[in-house]
């Protein structure tokens, strides 16, 4: 969901995978990463719509891809339970 909110709220899944490929230094498999969408938009965290296919993609429609208001809240709990998570550990984590 971070990498759909970095591409861009209407975000297509190429420039989503790419997103994650970087972030994450690794390319997730086709398999893998529509699993995941699918899984996420079942949830209702994320939402896709269509967009007309243009004759470079031989007519066919384009999925993009949008956070759910509750896709935000879910991203936003996360983040708070994260923080408390590294909360204090600064000086054991620190490089010398």
């Amino acid at each position: 969901m971070l990498a759909i909110l970095r591409c861009d709220q209407q975000a297509h899944p190429i420039d989503i995978r790419r997103e994650v490929a970087r972030a994450s230094g690794h390319e997730p498999s086709r398999g893998a990463f529509y699993t995941t969408l699918d899984r996420l938009e079942s949830k209702g965290l994320v939402r896709w719509t269509t967009k007309k296919g243009t004759e470079g993609r031989d007519g066919l429609p384009q999925r993009k891809f949008t956070v759910t208001p509750d896709g935000v809240r879910a991203l936003r709990a996360s983040r708070r339970a994260l923080l408390e998570l590294w909360t204090g550990l600064d000086d054991i984590l620190a490089e010398s």
